[in-house]
């Protein structure tokens, strides 16, 4: 996909990785973007530094996000990209944490995502044409230690959006997801001598990647490129995988 044009909604985009996204699609000549938050005020500052609109959205409401996509429709007349892109940690492994924090995070990075399709597919699949940019994680390929309900739900983002593609994928629908690992944002890793990232990029930097994605109509956008490797490796014997990331895990818990 071409940017030049088109209207985009990000969600969670009051900043890090979806205000450097609405930043660089204007760049490329976007018609419109959207920038969606949970919070009015830092969305609608966020919007303003960019030169772009802002929406208040709660994306574990469907009713919310059915209203932002028929809000943006009646102003716009369509929806060429939606990214899906709000989310956050959840701590804890197994017995540390309850299932109040896992249920959290299967709303927020799991049913978000399935909301946002809902809302936008039938009338992308009516013009013929419609991009879907869901925000997953590197975990969500592999693992990140230590959070057990945020590298099961962003496992689970990226099958829902391998789904999608493979369910709409001959209605003109493109999909990716993006599988970042250390982005300088509030979510960033506090410790980088474990081996759990590659290091921390710059979220312009990644904006720069999904835009290359999306006009390569890429699935999986890799802004860390190492992680590419590592999927083909665990692919090809999950066994010798499952043991590195023991070997790894002792190492995390000892530093």
């Amino acid at each position: 996909m071409e940017l030049q044009g088109r209207v985009a909604v990000i969600t969670g985009g009051s900043g890090g990785i979806g205000k450097a996204m609405g930043k660089a699609f204007l760049a490329e000549g976007a018609t419109a973007v959207i920038l969606a938050d949970v919070s009015a005020e830092a969305v609608a500052a966020a919007a303003q530094e960019i030169g772009c609109e802002s929406a208040v959205c709660n994306v574990t409401d469907e009713a919310q996000i059915q209203q932002l996509v028929d809000r943006t429709i009646e102003r716009h007349g369509k929806i060429d990209l939606f990214c899906s892109n709000a989310g956050a940690g959840g701590p804890g492994v197994l017995t540390d944490a309850g299932n109040e924090v896992w249920q959290e995070q299967w709303e927020l990075n799991v049913m978000s995502h399935l909301y946002a399709a809902r809302a936008v597919l039938p009338a992308m699949i009516e013009r013929g044409e419609g991009y879907l940019l869901n925000t997953a994680s590197a975990a969500g390929l592999l693992a990140a230690l230590g959070t057990g309900p945020y590298t099961v739900t962003k496992a689970a983002a990226v099958k829902l959006a391998e789904f999608i593609s493979i369910t709409h994928g001959d209605d003109g629908i493109g999909v990716s997801v993006l599988c970042p690992q250390g982005v300088n944002t509030a979510m960033a890793p506090r410790r980088l001598g474990d081996g759990q990232t590659d290091g921390i990029i710059e979220p312009e930097q990644l904006a720069e990647t999904v835009v290359e994605a999306l006009r390569e109509q890429r699935f999986h956008v890799l802004p860390h490129p190492e992680v590419e490797e590592y999927v083909r490796r665990k692919g090809d014997d999950i066994e010798r995988w499952l043991g590195g990331m023991r070997r790894l895990r002792r190492k995390s818990l000892s530093i």
